[in-house]
């Protein structure tokens, strides 16, 4: 029957923008304006398309099974509230007067189009309120809703109008069996097809629209003249058996969905739907044959809708789990950022007496050199070699600055190759102002045959600092006598890799924490973070090697990671 819905304005909980149709009380003019014309745009719309798609008239009653200005306005109801059943309500009253042109009592065609706007009304209400329906149709479970709630809606309004007809004896029990099932269809059928397309135009227009390309014009092309080929066959050519030769329909229709998702399905259903009545009508088929296409066109339509939203909804979880991962590479990268700036923090002070003697020494320099200058007769060989030794001063707090700055640096990080005993030193003069500050030796002990590596000097820079940052800090803690650290390098076969080890004479791991080490947000210390050594170990397994835990043991802790020399 035809029908439309009503829309609850209760609370939303789907984030949906909510369509400028009618002013409140406080409304502009302006706005009051544009929502009237609006909603007349719909009303209009509503008795256009019951007009075209209207076929015959039982006694008062339409009976085309096929409904697509209920689907249009049922779809508005759900996006923007219950108060648009007020456009159901009189594009009924308008297209039983003007269409239908219907021979009922007024009040009749009044209580006819007040169930409809009503019964709709009250379920997309409870569709959205209770059953919370998405009304992107982004899941099954909205699409199940929706399709449920159409025909809930269509048998109740069905039933109720068969009923008032009956109490005013229009209708008979031999009628009611007559108009019940094509009434019913066509209810069904229009929010099967024009619902879901007008929910996502109206929340997903950019899918919808704002990606056609030459190539999918020219798959839309294909697929309409394959499918009007095939509707023609069916209706026209086939003869009496035509239905049997439907389900041929189901292929393209199904590969619409799988490439282009609910989207593509929506679309794919809606140009076959007007196809499909379009060719009845030509034809001349009468109601029953109407009724039994648009049952198939209904199992259809769940069918296509189905295999869409399945496809959409993977797509939005490949898309998730992409997000995820993004924001998973981002925070990891920021945790990097931070550890690097917490183990530079904690040697800033340190590291600003180590730059201090050599800018005490320039400064002396240049004070000889200046006296040297002022002399009678100027010994040109010293202020040369000053000169010199200044420079030499000058180069060496540069250079412990320029590693700071190249530690701290953000940015695209890059592989390249890798002298390892100079990663080494660099990472030891950072560790170390901190390391004799606290009165703690570190030592390198290095095979003078090592090769080239290959990787990011930075992250693995980072790696070294926090091991021997870790080692500093359990020796000074632990107030351990005679703390030493000991970095060593050797090259090793089968395979091929260059493995350093840190080791350090401090109170050792327990077996506990020595289980958990390299977990992210696990710690020993009162402040601190958790994240070295799970960060180290993110670095070093992204280099191709793997960090471990060598020995525990108290005055012999030794962790040692292991670097391939192959080119990755």
């Amino acid at each position: 029957m035809r029908g439309e819905n009503v829309k609850w304005s209760g609370r939303v909980d789907v984030l949906i923008p909510r369509l400028p149709l009618a002013a409140g009380p406080t409304a502009c003019p302006t706005s009051a304006l544009t929502s009237g014309l609006v909603t007349t745009g719909f009303i209009v719309a509503y008795v256009v398309l019951d007009w075209v798609s209207f076929i015959h008239e039982y006694k008062g009653v339409p009976i085309t099974p096929w409904n697509p200005a209920l689907g249009l306005v049922f779809g508005l109801i759900l996006l923007s509230g219950a108060r648009y059943a007020a456009v159901l309500f009189a594009g009924s009253v308008i297209a039983e007067i003007a269409v239908v042109r219907s021979n009922l009592w007024w009040p009749i065609i009044v209580g006819v189009a007040a169930i409809i706007a009503v019964g709709y009304g009250v379920v997309a209400k409870a569709v959205r309120g209770y059953l919370r329906l998405d009304a992107g149709l982004n899941r099954l479970r909205d699409l199940v809703f929706l399709l449920l709630s159409g025909a809930v809606g269509a048998t109740l309004v069905a039933g109720l109008i068969c009923l008032l007809l009956l109490a005013d004896r229009e209708l008979d029990l031999a009628d009611v069996i007559v108009a019940a099932g094509p009434l019913l269809i066509g209810d069904v059928i229009g929010i099967a097809v024009m619902t879901p397309l007008i929910l996502r135009l109206a929340l997903h227009p950019q899918p919808l629209l704002g990606q056609i390309s030459p190539r999918m014009t020219a798959e839309l092309l294909l697929f309409v003249a394959v499918v009007t080929a095939v509707l023609w066959a069916i209706v026209a050519g086939a003869g009496p058996n035509g239905s049997k030769l439907f389900y041929v329909i189901f292929l393209p229709i199904v590969v619409a969905a799988v490439r282009y998702g609910i989207d593509g399905a929506c679309i794919a259903l809606a140009v076959t739907q007007f196809g499909l009545v379009g060719l009845l009508h030509r034809y001349g088929h009468d109601v029953s044959a109407f009724a039994e296409f648009q049952m198939m066109m209904l199992v259809l339509s769940a069918t296509g809708l189905t295999v869409g939203v399945v496809v959409t909804e993977r797509q939005h979880a490949d898309e998730t789990v992409r997000e995820v991962e993004r924001q998973l590479r981002a925070k990891k990268a920021e945790a990097a950022r931070v550890a690097r700036l917490n183990l530079v923090s904690g040697t800033a002070a340190a590291l600003a007496h180590e730059i201090n003697q050599p800018m005490t020494a320039a400064r002396a320099l240049a004070r000889s050199i200046q006296q040297l200058m002022r002399g009678p007769a100027p010994d040109f060989a010293r202020v040369d070699a000053n000169i010199a030794n200044l420079i030499t001063q000058i180069d060496h707090a540069g250079g412990v600055v320029r590693r700071v700055r190249d530690f701290l640096r953000r940015g695209q990080l890059h592989s390249g190759s890798i002298v390892i005993r100079e990663l080494l030193t660099n990472a030891m003069v950072l560790a170390g102002a901190e390391a004799a500050s606290r009165r703690i030796a570190v030592t390198l002990d290095a095979s003078g045959n090592l090769p080239i590596a290959h990787g990011d000097a930075v992250q693995l820079q980072q790696v070294m600092l926090n091991l021997l940052r870790n080692a500093v800090e359990a020796l000074a803690d632990a107030r351990v006598p005679d703390g030493h650290v000991t970095v060593i390098a050797r090259r090793l076969e089968a395979p091929n890799r260059i493995e350093i080890s840190v080791v350090d004479n401090g109170p050792g791991i327990t077996e506990g924490m020595a289980e958990r080490l390299f977990h992210p947000l696990t710690t020993s210390k009162t402040d601190g973070l958790g994240l070295g050594l799970s960060i180290s170990a993110a670095i070093v397994e992204a280099h191709g090697g793997r960090i471990w835990l060598a020995s525990g043991k108290a005055g012999a802790t030794e962790f040692r990671f292991s670097l391939p020399l192959e080119t990755r």
